[in-house]
Parts: structure tokens; sequence; C-alpha cells
């Protein structure tokens, strides 16, 4: 089946690979709930085509992903996000078998940086900037980018980009490990990689990437649920509502620990 585009993710089908781009750049294609959505149906219709055997991940108009939508966040309770629709999404996004290459430019924040997390290769633009900055917000990264990222670059980096919400360039993503290309076209890049990638067995790559994942990741899903509880239980905290508050008052949030 022929995935189609939609306003909000362009698809472009290629010999043996396509593109997903993903489109909101006047919220410099912030997630929403119907975009993640778009995404995971994309994915799996291009996992069913066996014509297609590598699929580029990136943004429009220079950015990756802002994060996730602000708007929806700003009223989502606690009992919301045990029933929030974005896990199922979530979940098929990393049920992909096929090589994913996320190719990254301008800011690739939050939930966006979370779905880059979920490629299995990351081209970096050296002006792109990375980041998991939740906490500024009252909240914590909840579709897994702490675990994965502490698995890339390590306890210590993992630590000092979540806890303070630092965001870093593309050319610092690299020489962690983050990323594994630096590019200044990145979209080249990634397209020559997706072209390579194309022309490789496809059996054999589909079971090359589950085995890293699982080298990577079996030893963190156990935490995987428990992190995901504890973005929920801060939804209903006063310091999340300061957060977004302040967020949106371009101001310094007042946390108060309630």
């Amino acid at each position: 089946m022929t995935p189609m585009s939609t306003d909000t993710l362009r698809i472009e089908l290629h010999e043996g690979w396509a593109r997903l781009t993903l489109s909101r750049p006047e919220r410099r294609n912030a997630l929403n709930t119907a975009l993640l959505a778009q995404v995971a149906q994309a994915l799996e219709r291009l996992d069913a085509d066996p014509a297609m055997r590598a699929v580029i991940l990136t943004g429009a108009e220079g950015n990756f992903a802002a994060g996730a939508d602000i708007g929806e966040i700003a009223t989502k309770t606690t009992a919301d996000g045990r029933a929030d629709p974005r896990k199922e999404s979530w979940a098929r996004i990393r049920g992909f078998s096929k090589p994913l290459v996320a190719a990254v430019e301008g800011y690739c924040l939050g939930g966006g940086c979370e779905l880059a997390l979920m490629a299995d290769v990351i081209v970096a633009a050296p002006s792109a900037q990375l980041g998991l900055p939740e906490t500024n917000l009252g909240i914590i990264p909840g579709a897994g980018g702490a675990e994965r990222l502490t698995a890339l670059i390590g306890r210590a980096r993992a630590m000092r980009m979540v806890l303070s919400g630092e965001i870093i360039p593309g050319s610092l993503a690299h020489d962690w490990g983050l990323a594994a290309y630096l590019a200044e076209d990145a979209q080249g890049t990634a397209e020559d990689l997706a072209r390579r990638l194309a022309r490789r067995a496809p059996l054999a790559l589909a079971a090359a990437k589950r085995a890293v994942i699982g080298a990577a990741e079996s030893p963190l899903a156990a935490t995987l649920a428990e992190t995901r509880t504890a973005f929920e239980d801060l939804l209903d905290t006063e310091d999340k509502a300061e957060g977004i508050a302040a967020f949106g008052d371009k101001r310094r949030p007042a946390f108060k620990g309630r």
C-alpha cells in the first residue's frame, strides 16, 4: 500500500527508499498527537512494502522538530497521560523493522529529540540543536528519551543534558556519539546513506537492527514503563502548570516542588 502525504507529513517515495518530512513549519514541526500518529501509520505502511528498504525522517524548513506540542501538554492531566494515544504511536514507530535515518537540522528538542533517538542513524548538521529540556517545564522525557540518550552517550553526559535541560549543537552531539554522522549537507548525506542501505540485504539489515537495539536497550526495558508513569504523574503537578505558563510568558519559572 502506498502511503499518502497529509498537510503535516510529506511522503516521498524513491527507488528503494522513502523520505518522511514533518511539516508544521509555523510550529517548528512540533509533534502533536495527530502528526505522531501519521508518522506511525506511514512507517507501518512502508514496513509492509518490500520495495522500500530504508526511510529518512526529517523536518521541513530547517528544523527537525522543536518538541511536543506545548498546547496539548498544557491541559493534559495525569489521567489523560495514562490514556494517551501517543504511547501507541511511539510503540508503532519503535516497531519499524527497516533502517530509519534521521536527518537533523535546526531544532531537535524534547519529543522531537525522542523521535530522532528512535532512528537507527542520526545525521546531524553542525548547526543542529539537540536536547531534552522537559525539566524546564516541570516534566521529564516521556517516550524513552532519557534511557536511549544514556545508552548512547553515557550516564554523566545524559545527566548533564536531562537535569539541566542543556541543548547541544550537532558538532558536540557527533563528538559524544549521539549522532553517527556530522554533515553540512545533512539531507544529502542521509540520502546517500539511504541509497546504500537500500542496496543491502533487507533480511540481514532487519536482523542486524534487532540485534543492536537488543544489545543497547534490553537492560533498559524495565525502566521505560517506570519512567512513563513518572512522566504521567508530573502532569498534575503545580510545577508543570508553572513551567508551561512560564514558557508561554517567556519568563523564568518559579518552581515550588508541588
